[in-house]
């Protein structure tokens, strides 16, 4: 009698997107998915960045390529989506990790609101619904948007208070409407077969002030802040089969910040 089979967390075979691979969250992503044994295409303007980190990752001997693409322009999600779909024959994930932070004061031009907007909602909308589109042909796909906690709550301004520090707007806006542009993906493609879900990630440890770490590891229930380590999980278990009859999710990875 053969033993019964489960789904599992691995995403060998799979042809995986990855936008940005470079920075904050993306480097470590891209290590971890790379791990898994996925094809990974990672994306994005800084063309240079990424065959950095592709070369690292190919001399561990992972599968690892890179494209270029321009979130603000719809004939490079094309061609992004063309060019993979031409080498690799189809396209199983997409984690839509890749960031414009224009904005650097509230009381900024309109011109950076407007460009933040362009490349992080427009953008957004425009990748998710080029990828989506080719994966419900498929039969099967799955998109993970790596949204924020503050997409989930309000500023908490005292954890800035005393530092040149600051919250934006725009980031808040946009991460909130993530979370209910997935929930739209998700019901609009779940008959073929096409999961998406969001993942909030909490404060991410960059070498902030003292006093800022502090003051946000007092607001956890893990008492730190993320690090590269923490986002491959849960990114990798959204992706595989092991999440199956996982769509249209918020998941908060923030050491119990949001759920004070």
């Amino acid at each position: 009698m053969n033993p019964p089979s489960f789904p599992t967390f691995s995403l060998t075979g799979k042809v995986v997107v990855l936008t940005g691979g470079a920075g904050i969250y993306g480097r470590g992503l891209a290590a971890q998915l790379a791990a898994t044994g996925a094809t990974l295409v990672l994306a994005s303007r800084n063309v240079e960045a990424l065959e950095q980190v592709a070369a690292e990752e190919r001399a561990l001997g992972h599968k690892v390529h890179v494209r270029s693409l321009d979130l603000m322009s719809e004939p490079s999600i094309l061609q992004l989506r063309d060019s993979v779909v031409a080498e690799f024959g189809r396209v199983d994930g997409l984690i839509n990790n890749a960031v414009s932070r224009p904005m650097k004061t509230v009381d900024g031009p309109l011109s950076e609101w407007e460009a933040s907007m362009q490349a992080n909602a427009t953008g957004l909308f425009a990748i998710t619904r080029t990828f989506a589109t080719t994966m419900a042909s498929q039969g099967s796909g799955s998109i993970v948007n790596i949204g924020s906690i503050q997409g989930m709550v309000g500023p908490d301004f005292s954890l800035y208070e005393g530092l040149n520090m600051n919250a934006l707007p725009d980031y808040f806006f946009h991460k909130a409407g993530m979370m209910n542009l997935t929930r739209y993906f998700a019901s609009r493609y779940g008959q073929q077969g096409v999961r998406v879900n969001c993942l909030s990630p909490g404060g991410f440890y960059t070498g902030q002030h003292p006093t800022f770490v502090e003051r946000y590891n007092k607001a956890t229930f893990l008492r730190r802040m993320a690090d590269a380590h923490d986002l491959g999980g849960p990114v990798i278990f959204l992706l595989s089969d092991a999440a199956r009859y996982v769509t249209g999710v918020n998941l908060p990875v923030d050491g119990g910040y949001t759920a004070h």
